[in-house]
C-alpha cells in the first residue's frame, strides 16, 4: 500500500502539542489592523487549540505526526 501524502498547507498552519492536541494561530491579524484595538491585536498573536470537532480532520491530513 502506498504512503499517504501530508496535506501541505496543513503542515504549515497547524502543530501538535505534547498531549496530542492541535494548535493553530489566530486569524485576522494581518489585515485592517488599524480598526482593531491594541488589546485585540495582542491577543491575536497567541495560538489557540483547534475545536474538538475539527481535531480528527486536521490530524488525518498530517498522518505521520504523532
Amino acid at each position: 500500500m502506498p504512503k499517504q501524502k501530508t496535506h501541505s498547507s496543513t503542515k504549515k498552519r497547524f502543530w501538535l502539542t505534547g498531549s496530542g492536541k492541535v494548535n493553530r494561530p489566530h486569524s485576522g491579524k494581518n489585515h485592517k489592523a488599524e480598526t482593531k484595538t491594541s488589546k485585540r491585536r495582542r491577543h491575536l498573536r497567541q495560538s489557540t487549540l483547534v475545536s474538538s470537532t475539527q481535531e480528527n480532520t486536521v490530524k488525518s491530513m498530517m498522518p505521520y505526526k504523532k
